[in-house]
C-alpha cells in the first residue's frame, strides 16, 4: 500500500519548472515475533497471540457436540464467536438460530424458546413453533444467558438434562437435537455464589469456556480493526479515505476502550463521516477518546465508582470536555457489574429505555 503526494515546483515568476513527487510505503507490517500469525478467523480479525489460542480453542472445541460458554465484556465479540463455533462444527449446514435473553421479559422469552400451542394465553391465535424447534439438528445461541429467571433457568436446565421440552399450553413433549451456545458479560461465578443463577445450570452450561480478551489486551490488532472498518465505511460512504494518520492511529491505540470493538467501529464511522480528505486525521476523533484519561486511571476510576454504586447520592462521573450518552451507559454497566436494572436505577431511566439505548449503540 502506497501513499503519493505531489507538489509544483515554480520559479521567482511562477513558471512551472517540475514537481515533487513522494512516495510512502504505508503497508501495515507485523511485529516480527506475529509474521506467519493468522490475521483472520471466520469474522474475527486479530493478530495477537491471545487471539490465537482463541481461533485454536474454537476450531478443537467446534467439531466437538458440547454447550460452550461464551464469556467477555460487551463488544467483545461474543455473537461472532458463535457463528465461527457452529461454522466449525458439524451443524454448520443447518441452522444457527440466536436469542438475546435481555431483550425479552420471563414470559415472552418462555414462548420464544418454547413456542406455545394456540390459545395458551390471550392472544396466542396460532400455534408457534419455538426457536429450539428452529434450530433443531443446529446450534441454539443464547445471549446475556446471565439475565434470565429463576424459573427459565430451571426450564432450560430440564433441556440440558433431558433433550426435550414442552410448548406453553401442551402437555405432550418434544425432542430436539441442538446444540446450546451461551454468552455473558457478567461474572457467572459470583451470580451462582449469590444466588442468582442456578449452579447446576451453570456448569451444564460451561463445559467449555471460551474467553474473549478485552481490546485493551490485545492492542497489536488495532491497526488491523482500524484499516478493516475503513475499508468498510469507505464503500458505504462512497468516500475515498485510503490512510490514517500517525497521530491519528497513535491516539487509537492510546485509548482504553471501554466499549471495545464495537465502540472503535463506530469510532471510525464518525470519523469517516467528517474525513473530507484522503487521509483520516486525528481531529476526525471525538474529543471523549482523545482527551480520556490513560488506562491506569480508567481502571483506578472503574474501581471507585463501583465501590461508589452503592452508596446514596452516587453520580457517574465524567472525565474530559464532556461524557456521552454511550460512554454514561458504558460507565454504569461497568460500576453494576453488567446488572442492567441496577444499571437503568443509576442512570435514572426505565431498563426497558436502557435496552433501547444499549440496541441503539448495538451493544
Amino acid at each position: 500500500m502506497i501513499s503519493l503526494n505531489a507538489s509544483p515546483i515554480k520559479d521567482a515568476v511562477y513558471e512551472f519548472n517540475g514537481a515533487v513527487i513522494v512516495a510512502r510505503d504505508i503497508t501495515p507490517i507485523l511485529p516480527e515475533e506475529l509474521q506467519g500469525e493468522r490475521t483472520r478467523f471466520h469474522r474475527f480479525i486479530g493478530v495477537s497471540r491471545v487471539m490465537q489460542d482463541v481461533y485454536r480453542l474454537i476450531e478443537n472445541v467446534g467439531r466437538v457436540d458440547t454447550a460452550v460458554l461464551i464469556a467477555g465484556e460487551s463488544g467483545t465479540g461474543k455473537e461472532l464467536a458463535a457463528e465461527a463455533l457452529h461454522a466449525e462444527s458439524r451443524r454448520k449446514d443447518w441452522p444457527l438460530v440466536k436469542v438475546d435473553c435481555a431483550a425479552m421479559p420471563e414470559d415472552l422469552l418462555e414462548s420464544e424458546l418454547f413456542g406455545h400451542k394456540k390459545g395458551a394465553f390471550t392472544g396466542a391465535d396460532r400455534d408457534r413453533p419455538g426457536r429450539l424447534l428452529q434450530a433443531d439438528k443446529g446450534s441454539l445461541f443464547l445471549d446475556e444467558i446471565g439475565d434470565i429467571s429463576p424459573r427459565m433457568q430451571l426450564r432450560l436446565l430440564r433441556f440440558l438434562q433431558e433433550k426435550t421440552f414442552n410448548p406453553v399450553g401442551q402437555d405432550t413433549f418434544v425432542k430436539v437435537d441442538v446444540r446450546i451456545i451461551a454468552a455473558t458479560n457478567v461474572d457467572l461465578k459470583k451470580k451462582v455464589k449469590s444466588g442468582a443463577f442456578r449452579e447446576d445450570l451453570y456448569y451444564r452450561l460451561k463445559v467449555v469456556e471460551v474467553l474473549l480478551p478485552p481490546l485493551r489486551e490485545r492492542k497489536e490488532c488495532i491497526p488491523l480493526l482500524v484499516r478493516h472498518f475503513l475499508a468498510i465505511f469507505r464503500n458505504e460512504l462512497e468516500k475515498n479515505i485510503i490512510n490514517i494518520s500517525d497521530q491519528a492511529m497513535e491516539a487509537l491505540t492510546a485509548y482504553a476502550w471501554p466499549g471495545n470493538v464495537r465502540e472503535l467501529r463506530h469510532v471510525i464511522e464518525r470519523a469517516c463521516v467528517l474525513c473530507k480528505g484522503a487521509t483520516l486525521l486525528r481531529e476526525h476523533l471525538a474529543d471523549e477518546l482523545l482527551y480520556a484519561p490513560q488506562p491506569d486511571a480508567v481502571q483506578e476510576s472503574t474501581a471507585a465508582t463501583g465501590r461508589a454504586a452503592a452508596e446514596p447520592g452516587f453520580r457517574i462521573q465524567q472525565h474530559g470536555p464532556y461524557l456521552s450518552e454511550q460512554q454514561q451507559i458504558i460507565q454504569a454497566l461497568q460500576a453494576t457489574g453488567g446488572n442492567k436494572a441496577k444499571a437503568a436505577k443509576l442512570l435514572g431511566v426505565d431498563r426497558s429505555t436502557l435496552y433501547r439505548k444499549m440496541q441503539r449503540y448495538r451493544f
